[in-house]
């Protein structure tokens, strides 16, 4: 399953999902309390860096990527989730 997570309200988030015809369900965190436990967000912070983190099924983190390029990202995302097998 794939999720996005945003710390926009609930309305602009399915306004950009219908904008853009994004594939996948968004989240809001506005008090960004999922970004700051996973590493997204520093406590107090107004705002979350564009991250991405792979979550296994029992809910731990495993591998989290603090710089992501769009281009290349889901063939590197795809990769380790292969790896996993």
């Amino acid at each position: 399953m794939v999720l996005g997570v945003s710390s926009d309200a609930p309305a602009a988030n399915a306004a950009f999902r219908t904008k853009f015809d994004f594939p996948y369900d968004l989240l809001s965190d506005v008090d960004l309390a999922m970004s700051t436990a996973y590493g997204a967000a520093a406590a107090g912070a107004a705002r979350a860096s564009r991250v991405s983190v792979l979550i296994g099924g029992d809910g731990r983190v495993l591998r989290s990527y603090a710089e992501v390029k769009p281009g290349d990202h889901p063939a590197e995302v795809l990769g380790d989730l292969a790896g996993l097998d």
